[in-house]
């Protein structure tokens, strides 16, 4: 009885294991088939919400490991990571504009990037907009929805539960602290944070002496 027991459980384990590989690998192909690929990974927890099908519109370069999601609306966004970046597990960037990513930028697990307000200023046209929803699904057209292009420029450290808000520059090689709020542009080669972010100090540019 213990045998068949045992035996009984070695082979839903492995048909459990089974099975979630076979999950993984057909979540990696949609990945791939939302985005235009130059080299990048993604992994079972990677999300990619390409509402536009246009693969065009979501474009990662090589040696870049994606662990989070990434997401452009229907009614707009674009979505550029560079070469040898890092995107965290459980980390969201949203665009309805447009989110530029340079080279070897590595960004932490829950973090927040939104090119968007994602909702309208005005309550009663927040309230209408999600009525419409309910009805027709989501919206081809942003409406009064403010939006502003988010640049990262290289060799950027965002730190964990940080939020990079619309119409931001982030200079090269700064660091967002972890838990930063980001409202306005960082100048590069600085380290800030808190909540609106402030510049704490700033550090040398390695690589102005190669």
């Amino acid at each position: 009885m213990i045998n068949k027991i045992l035996i009984w459980i070695f082979k839903r384990y492995k048909l459990n294991i089974v099975i979630s590989e076979l999950n993984r690998e057909d979540n990696i192909k949609n990945c791939n088939r939302a985005v235009t690929n130059n080299g990048a990974e993604f992994f079972s927890e990677t999300v990619v919400h390409n509402l536009q099908n246009n693969p065009k519109k979501i474009r990662i370069g090589k040696g870049t490991l994606v662990m989070g999601m990434l997401y452009i609306f229907k009614y707009g966004g674009e979505i550029e990571i560079g070469d040898y970046c890092y995107v965290g597990d459980q980390t969201r960037i949203w665009s309805g504009d447009s989110i530029k990513i340079g080279n070897s930028v590595f960004i932490s697990h829950n973090v927040n990037i939104m090119d968007t307000n994602s909702h309208e200023i005005n309550s009663l046209e927040r309230d209408n907009s999600y009525k419409k929803y309910l009805e027709y699904g989501i919206a081809n057209d942003k409406g009064n929805i403010e939006i502003s292009p988010i640049i990262i420029e290289d060799h950027v450290w965002v730190g964990f539960n940080s939020i990079i808000l619309k119409g931001v520059r982030i200079g090269e090689g700064a660091i967002i602290a972890a838990g930063s709020v980001i409202t306005k542009d960082v100048p590069a080669y600085t380290i800030v944070g808190g909540n609106p972010a402030e510049i704490i100090k700033h550090i040398e540019n390695e690589r102005e002496k190669n």
